[in-house]
């Protein structure tokens, strides 16, 4: 991990220079003299181009700000997020302790060589660890609605085939293997010609 995007909101960067105490130093300062290639933004039209080549971006902004930056960098690209918790960061984020914030690491101006190299390389076992879950919970949520349209679908068929819920399913499943489609697709074809049947039918007993 060596290149690196940094967000900010400041309208001008602290002077760069060796005499600054280490809490005063910018990100890029800091990062970029332990050997990390950095690119600095502060607008959001930007960062579609520069977050191509970035393996983390690290977030300078009171925490508050955090979770709408978190959700347009991430639809551009999936890739571990740390705080730079400076002090300016830190003391405008004292009303935020209760915020649901995601973050993958935090950085610190005072951090040595080292301290960043395995907080970087922590960060980014976080991010897999995080997409792992985040994939798992999206699966087990699709199956959740997979099963919700095939058990409503089994309903309708026990109620116009007069049948059980194991015949339903048969006749589920049969179909699905007779037009080559999923059983939830097949599903979810009887459930909405159903309720538009259903739809139609109380609208003509209105208009009678």
């Amino acid at each position: 991990m060596r290149s690196l995007l940094v967000v900010h909101n400041q309208t001008s960067a602290p002077a760069r220079t060796l005499a600054s105490s280490p809490e005063s130093l910018p990100p890029e300062f800091v990062l970029r003299s332990h050997g990390y290639i950095v690119t600095r933004t502060k607008l959001k039209e930007e960062t579609a181009h520069f977050i191509v080549d970035a393996d983390a971006v690290i977030l300078q902004l009171p925490i508050s700000e955090i979770k709408e930056w978190s959700n347009h960098l991430l639809e551009l690209k999936q890739l571990p997020l740390l705080w730079w918790c400076d002090e300016t960061a830190a003391s405008e984020s004292l009303d935020a302790c209760e915020d649901d914030v995601m973050m993958d690491g935090l950085l610190t101006p005072s951090m040595v060589g080292h301290e960043i190299h395995w907080t970087l390389h922590f960060s980014a076992k976080q991010f897999m660890e995080r997409r792992q879950w985040h994939n798992e919970r999206e699966q087990l949520l699709g199956r959740i609605e997979e099963r919700k349209w095939i058990d409503m679908a089994k309903s309708i068929l026990c109620e116009i085939k007069n049948v059980t819920e194991s015949e339903a399913y048969d006749i589920l499943r049969k179909q699905a293997m007779n037009e080559r489609k999923r059983m939830v697709d097949v599903a979810t074809s009887i459930v909405k010609v159903y309720q538009l049947l259903q739809e139609n039918k109380g609208n003509g007993a209105k208009r009678k």
